[in-house]
């Protein structure tokens, strides 16, 4: 063999193992674009909602009126009652330093008795402000009318206020506040998931792609058969009945990466403040709008008569009124296709219209056909 081709063979050894080199360790190629916990929740995994009405006292002259809240005064007396302390009859209390509060908090899953939760306390009367008080023993219930938890603290409000001389300043909302783990769980909420031998995943959003999609990818990890779509929203996932395994099943499962595929195209409108927000997949077909702005525009300049003298007449201050309507003639402009978000956004730019006028003209261009995308009107 030949120098150069001994040569040339050692360089296309060493080619070749460089590039098995680069593809072993290359990462694979994958389509997950999401783990299967941010698109599904797990059935019987969800908190509840606790309420409760109580009293803060402690407040520094900043609490309810008593001549126009009533029910202070009676929770008051009430809870008085309860502690021995008997009120006389025609007693007209005049107090300023208790209001009458509702307490809110949010009952995780799987919490178990003894547990602490956050609390929010807000005023439920004409308080000035909850700041510097402390919230007595509330029962907090559930929808069932069972109490599940008991709040009691001390309030911490993000807020300031003061005045003087028929002049205020307020920083923020002093009317009502959070105790940090200030509830305290007295009953467990029973869960459902250890028991039988499926659990049900519940999308987020009902689709049936994404549906067929998760079975797909739960039985590529865990084997054929372990999850069966049922409907658009719900997929039958069987799981292991040891609870020790079906935690780290959970575990594998919720972390489990899968394409979901393209979201839906939507554009949200606020009609109220007038905003537009819309994902990427929204898509414009070729259309012509014509927009046109209509204005009114009304001035008032006062007049003053002064009458002539020793005519025994009076002064006369009278308003002229200027009421003057300007319409501008819309130009039929053409939009074209766009592809993408970016695309759309300069396309209705283009157009030169308001917030407001853009909440018609997307409307007019669904209507069309012309807008690739669902409107959603909050």
């Amino acid at each position: 063999m030949k120098t150069g081709d001994m040569k040339m063979g050692r360089i296309g050894r060493l080619l070749a193992a460089a590039l098995f080199t680069v593809a072993c360790i290359q990462p694979p190629v994958t389509w997950s674009a999401e783990r299967l916990k941010d698109i599904a929740d797990i059935q019987g995994v969800r908190s509840n909602q606790l309420v409760g009405y109580g009293l803060v006292v402690g407040l520094d002259g900043t609490g309810d009126q008593t001549t126009s809240t009533p029910f202070t005064i009676q929770s008051l007396v009430s809870m008085l009652g309860q502690l021995g302390v008997q009120m006389p009859q025609g007693t007209n209390l005049q107090l300023k330093n208790v209001a009458a509060v509702m307490v809110t908090a949010s009952l995780p899953p799987f919490a178990k008795p003894g547990q602490q939760i956050d609390v929010t306390v807000s005023s439920l009367g004409n308080a000035k402000s909850l700041r510097g008080g402390t919230l007595l023993m509330t029962p907090l219930k559930g929808a069932d009318g069972q109490t599940y938890a008991l709040a009691q603290g001390s309030l911490l409000v993000a807020g300031a206020g003061a005045a003087a001389g028929g002049s205020s300043q307020q920083i923020n909302h002093l009317a009502a506040g959070r105790i940090p783990a200030g509830a305290i769980v007295e009953r467990a909420v029973p869960g459902r998931v250890g028991q039988g031998d499926f659990i049900h995943l519940e999308l987020k959003e009902t689709d049936f792609t994404t549906a067929s999609r998760v079975s797909e990818a739960v039985d590529r990890a865990f084997g054929p058969g372990t999850a069966l779509p049922l409907d658009g929203r719900h997929i039958q996932v069987r799981a292991p009945a040891d609870p020790g395994q079906r935690v780290a099943f959970l575990a594998r499962l919720e972390n489990l990466g899968l394409n979901a595929g393209q979201p839906t195209p939507k554009v949200i409108l606020n009609a109220r403040t007038g905003s537009i927000v819309m994902n990427q997949e929204v898509r414009l077909a070729q259309c012509a709008i014509a927009h046109g702005n209509l204005s009114v525009t009304i001035s008032a300049e006062p007049q003053v008569s002064q009458p002539e003298p020793l005519s025994r007449g009076q002064t006369v201050v009278t308003e002229r009124a200027d009421v003057q309507v300007k319409s501008q003639e819309g130009e039929l402009m053409v939009v074209p296709a766009s592809a993408s978000l970016a695309e759309v956004v300069k396309a209705l730019n283009a157009v030169g219209a308001t917030p407001q006028d853009l909440l018609a003209i997307l409307q007019a261009m669904k209507a069309a056909g012309a807008l690739k995308a669902d409107l959603e009107i909050i």
